[in-house]
């Protein structure tokens, strides 16, 4: 069992449509057709919404994504059309919502990686391959690729977990065409964002994108290279071998998986609520990772 510990109620403003609640976002359509993205502060953890929030959360992705969005959109376009408060919507939507294009989305998602950690690690420990790609003997958690692979994966519904799949299954579902196109695009992006954060002190360890298309032109969607949809690393402390600390919610996942929280996790039960210092670590770690790279504090 998964899912929501307690599924919120949407907010009901004139003129938009609620059509999704997600694990962070809600997503409405207005009047023009376009999408109305709100960003919570809520946080999910071994595939569960958890009842608690981090305050400022949803605002961090946001402010973020858009820096990122900014910094790629010679690579490729973004969906973002405006951030002004749709009129009607509660003053707490405010720096936390997107009017976006309406795309035709890709039903995969474009994981780029180029240091080998989580599911990864664990299909190379087993294989020497990564979604099926061939890595060369002698990696540990944490080593850098020879060159940052596509690994695909496909989307979940909230409480369950995306997969893996390989190129070619991605292909086959796809199309060959946009099949190189993402993988083409996202490494291209992956690239562009490792460099532009190494220049900060940060290793950008792996991170997904979404796609759509407006027309036949691809889109960046969602959200982008933020501490929910990337693993960020210190570059001063990184060393292979072992779990790299991160700029995430590692905090959350390991109180809950210690005996403080008094949960097991391959039980039915849900979550528990987490505690004050777990969540003031873990704001923490999202406001340090917003000004680390983009050099602006957070206010």
């Amino acid at each position: 069992m998964s899912g929501f510990v307690e599924k919120p109620q949407p907010v009901q403003v004139p003129g938009l449509v609620h059509l999704h609640t997600g694990k962070v976002r809600d997503l409405y359509r207005n009047e023009a057709g376009d999408l109305v993205m709100v960003a919570s502060d809520r946080i999910s953890a071994y595939d569960w919404v958890l009842p608690t929030e981090i305050p400022d959360k949803g605002r961090v992705l946001t402010r973020l994504s858009l820096w990122w969005f900014d910094r790629l959109k010679d690579l490729v376009p973004h969906h973002v059309l405006s951030t002004e408060l749709p009129e009607g919507a509660p003053a707490s939507w405010e720096g936390r919502t997107l009017v976006c294009r309406s795309l035709r989305m890709v039903p995969v998602e474009c994981v780029a990686r180029g240091y080998l950690t989580g599911s990864g690690l664990a299909e190379y420990e087993q294989s020497r391959t990564v979604c099926g790609l061939a890595l060369p003997e002698g990696l540990a958690d944490g080593s850098e690729l020879p060159a940052p692979i596509f690994t695909p994966a496909t989307k979940a519904a909230v409480g369950d977990h995306d997969e893996n799949v390989s190129y070619e299954e991605v292909a086959r579902q796809v199309g060959a065409e946009t099949a190189a196109l993402l993988r083409r695009t996202t490494i291209d992006v992956y690239a562009r964002a490792r460099d532009i954060a190494r220049d900060r002190g940060i290793i950008l360890a792996d991170t997904k994108f979404e796609f759509g298309f407006d027309g036949d032109t691809l889109v960046l969607a969602d959200e982008v290279l933020t501490p929910d949809s990337s693993r960020f690393w210190p570059a001063d402390a990184w060393e292979p071998g072992h779990p790299q600390p991160s700029y995430d919610k590692q905090f959350v996942r390991d109180w809950l998986t210690s005996p403080a929280s008094g949960w097991d996790r391959r039980s039915e039960e849900p979550p528990p609520a987490l505690p004050e210092e777990v969540v003031a670590a873990t704001r923490a770690k999202y406001l340090e990772a917003y000004e680390l790279l983009t050099g602006t504090a957070w206010s």
